[in-house]
C-alpha cells in the first residue's frame, strides 16, 4: 500500500516514467467472453515463446524467482526515498488501521505470537515496526535503532499477493499470485504531499483494485483492474492489449514503472531507459519461472451446480471457445487481437496503447477475482454473459445463460 502511494507521487515529479504497481506486469487478466464462430476447444495452439521448459525450472531457481517477486525492489529505493522522500511520510502518516482500510496485506508467518494484541493499531510507529521486521507485503524498509526509515522501496507482491484472513482481515498467510482487489492505489497516492491537488482527484475516483498505468504517460484517466498473476505458464502476452510477453512486462514495470535501476526500450511508447549496473534483466528468468509456476486457484468445494457447469460446458464449446480456445482460453496465443467494437467494451483504454485492440482474456479462476473486463465493468459473471449475449447476438435464454456462469465459476 504504501508502495503504490509512493508510486503515484513519483508520478507527479516525473511524468515520462510510470509508476504502476509491479503487479500490473500480468495486466492481462480480466474477464472477456469473446464469442465468434464455432472452433473447436481443444484446437492446438503455437507454444508461446515466453515459456520456460521443464528441464530450465529448478527447485533453485523457483526459489529464487520466489524471493524476487516477494521481496526485490530492483533498486528503486533510490527513488522512493531520495527522490520522493516516502519514507518520511509513511513513518509519520500512515498508521496500520488506515494502511489496512486501503488495502496493504500483513504477512501473519512473520508476526511474533501475541504482537497484535500488544502495539497500538492507530500509531503509525506500529507501521514502522511491522517494516521492520518485514511483515509488509510488497514493500521493503531498512529501519535504524532508532526506529526511522532510512530507505523503503516496492516489489511485485505489492499488488499481485494477498493474504487468507487467517488472523484478521488484512492479515494472514500469503497468496502469491492473487490480486490485491482490495488495494485503493489512488487513495494510497493522494495521501503523497507530492502529488498536486487536481493529480489527487484524478487518483481518488479510481477505487478499490484498479489502476491507471499510463495516466503519467499521456494524462488521461482509464483505470484497470489489477490483474491475477497465476495460471500464466501458457499464456502467451501478459496485458489487456498484447504489448509483449511476462518478461517484457517484468522488465516495463520494473523500470519504468516501480523506477528500479534496469534497462527497458520500446519505440512503440517511445521509451529507452538505460541504466548502470542494470539490476533488472538478470532477474528476469527466475522471476518468470515463479511466476508460470503459480496455479490458477480451483474453485471452493459447493460453489457452483455441477450439473448446470455441465451444460454450461456444452454452451460455451458452442458460443465462446473459438476465442477462448483450448487450455490457454485465448486465441491471443495465435497472434489475434480484437478491436473495443467487436466485443462491445470500452475503448478508451486501448486507444491509447500500441495495439489498440485487446487480447481475448485466458479464463482462470474466475470466482476469485471480480470484478471482471478490464476495466471492472463486469461487477459479476451473470453481467459478463449477459453482455456478450447481447452484444453477440448469441440468443441465450436466462436459464442458458445461468448455466454458462456456474461453468465459468468452475474454472
Amino acid at each position: 500500500m504504501i508502495a503504490e502511494m509512493m508510486h503515484t507521487a513519483a508520478r507527479a515529479l516525473d511524468k515520462r516514467i510510470g509508476i504502476a504497481p509491479l503487479a500490473i506486469i500480468a495486466m492481462a487478466a480480466g474477464t472477456a467472453l469473446v464469442g465468434c464462430e464455432e472452433r473447436d476447444s481443444q484446437e492446438t495452439e503455437p507454444a508461446p515463446p515466453d515459456t520456460v521448459t521443464a528441464e530450465e525450472t529448478t527447485p533453485e531457481l523457483l526459489a529464487e524467482g520466489q524471493r524476487i517477486f516477494r521481496f526485490d525492489t530492483f533498486g528503486d529505493e533510490k527513488f522512493w526515498t531520495d527522490t520522493l522522500h516516502m519514507h518520511e511520510v509513511v513513518e509519520q502518516n500512515v498508521d496500520p488501521t488506515t494502511a489496512l482500510a486501503v488495502g496493504l496485506k500483513v504477512d501473519a508467518d512473520v508476526l511474533p505470537p501475541g504482537i497484535l494484541e500488544q502495539v497500538d493499531l492507530t500509531s503509525p510507529a506500529t507501521t514502522v515496526a511491522l517494516l521492520k521486521m518485514n511483515a509488509v507485503v510488497g514493500i521493503q524498509a531498512t529501519v535504524d535503532e532508532n526506529n526511522h526509515i532510512t530507505r523503503l522501496g516496492v516489489t511485485c507482491a505489492l499488488c499481485h499477493s494477498t493474504v487468507d484472513n487467517s488472523v484478521m482481515p488484512g492479515i494472514g498467510r500469503r497468496m502469491d499470485g492473487w490480486p490485491n482487489r482490495d488495494l485503493n492505489v489512488g487513495a494510497i497516492i493522494a495521501l503523497s504531499p507530492a502529488v498536486t491537488a487536481e493529480q489527487k482527484a484524478v487518483y481518488e475516483s479510481w477505487g478499490p483494485g484498479k489502476y491507471d498505468p499510463r495516466f503519467n504517460m499521456d494524462g488521461e484517466s482509464t483505470p484497470l483492474v489489477l490483474p491475477p498473476a497465476y495460471g500464466l505458464a501458457e499464456v502467451e502476452n501478459e496485458t489487456y492489449t498484447a504489448e509483449g510477453p511476462i518478461s517484457y512486462w517484468n522488465a516495463y514495470v520494473a523500470v519504468t514503472q516501480m523506477h528500479g535501476q534496469g534497462n527497458f526500450s520500446d519505440e512503440r511508447l517511445g521509451i529507452d531507459v538505460q541504466q548502470s549496473p542494470d539490476l533488472v534483466t538478470s532477474k528476469l528468468p527466475a522471476l518468470r519461472a515463479y511466476q508460470h509456476s503459480l496455479p490458477a486457484p480451483s474453485p471452493p468445494a459447493g460453489s457452483f451446480d455441477t450439473a448446470a457447469a455441465e451444460r454450461g460446458r456444452a454452451l460455451f464449446d458452442r458460443t465462446c471457445a473459438t476465442c477462448h480456445v483450448g487450455g490457454t482460453g485465448t486465441d491471443n496465443n495465435s497472434g489475434t487481437l480484437h478491436a473495443p467494437a467487436e466485443t462491445g467494451v470500452d475503448g478508451a483504454y486501448a486507444a491509447r496503447t500500441a495495439n489498440r485492440a485487446y487480447r481475448t482474456t485466458p479464463l482462470r479462476g474466475l470466482w476469485q477475482h471480480p470484478p471482471y473486463f478490464h476495466d471492472g465493468s463486469g461487477a459479476t459473471l451473470t453481467d459478463v454473459v449477459a453482455h456478450y449475449t447481447r452484444v453477440l447476438t448469441l440468443g441465450l435464454t436466462t436459464e442458458e445463460q445461468q448455466d454458462l456462469v456456474e461453468f465459468l465459476k468452475s474454472l
